[in-house]
């Protein structure tokens, strides 16, 4: 099974590129400071088909086969659902934000809502998420915050399914900051 890059961007200081691949559920960085050489620095597993628990697994040049490990996210008073302790990472992680000084990146999760019933069908009935990832500027690296969770599954008129966001005030690719 191909990836799918449906986002990707550059920092602020050109030091690293961020993309998400929606299929396989994992969030990139690499140093991109030589360009010829780009070094892998960071990954995440957020979701995705080849998850621990998932009919699909990938297979190694080797013949040995794997499936990634997810964790719960915990929650946090950002959560819209009251109750998010414990709660599984659904999908893919599609759009992407980082902030100005770098040290957050934020992920959703729905790309378009009829590939999201054929690859993930129960996003659509528990709706998307946004989560954040905490990101090492100095040397390299990425980490989900297990506190930072807003879930879109309980909205009052049924789950929604979250697409993109702004980060308020400009992000690393916007061309205007307030």
């Amino acid at each position: 099974m191909p990836g799918l890059i449906t986002d990707f961007l550059i920092s602020l200081d050109d030091r690293f590129l961020y993309f998400v691949n929606w299929l396989h559920g994992d969030i990139r960085q690499y140093n991109i400071e030589d360009v010829k050489n780009p070094k892998l620095t960071g990954q995440v597993w957020v979701g995705g088909l080849i998850q621990k628990g998932s009919p699909i697994v990938a297979v190694t040049d080797d013949g040995e086969t794997w499936q990634a490990e997810v964790p719960e996210i915990q929650g946090s008073l950002l959560s819209v659902h009251i109750n998010s302790k414990g709660k599984k990472l659904r999908a893919g992680p599609q759009m992407i934000q980082l902030s100005l000084d770098g040290k957050r990146l934020y992920a959703t999760n729905s790309l378009f809502s009829t590939w999201d019933k054929q690859f993930y069908p129960d996003l659509v009935q528990q709706g998307s998420h946004i989560i954040q990832i905490d990101v090492d500027t100095e040397k390299g690296g990425l980490k989900i915050n297990p506190n930072f969770f807003v879930d879109f599954g309980t909205e009052p008129h049924g789950p929604s399914l979250a697409h993109e966001m702004r980060y308020p005030g400009g992000d690393c690719t916007s061309d205007i900051w307030i």
